[in-house]
């Protein structure tokens, strides 16, 4: 088992702002997917951003990296601008 670790402004702000559908199934797939096994379902991002990894979960991004037994979310954004507000965060 991972452990989650959020960032601040994603407790702060992100996690806010979600739908009731939605915070649901982003809340679902983190404790599922990230708390099990982060490397078989993050895609890892390239270029400047390499080394994070996203996990898609319909419309929405949640961006986050692997360290050692702990997985630190970074943002929970639409796919519009999560790319853009990312870079604040990391």
């Amino acid at each position: 088992m991972y452990e989650i670790l959020y960032h601040e402004k994603v407790v702060k702000e992100d996690i806010p702002r979600l739908g009731g559908n939605v915070k649901k199934l982003i809340q679902k797939a983190i404790e599922t997917r990230l708390s099990e096994v982060p490397e078989l379902y993050g895609k890892p991002l390239r270029k400047s951003l390499a080394g994070y990894k996203k996990l898609r979960v319909g419309d929405y991004r949640v961006i986050f990296k692997i360290d050692g037994t702990s997985v630190r979310v970074f943002i929970i954004a639409h796919r519009k601008t999560v790319y853009e507000k990312v870079w604040k965060r990391v």
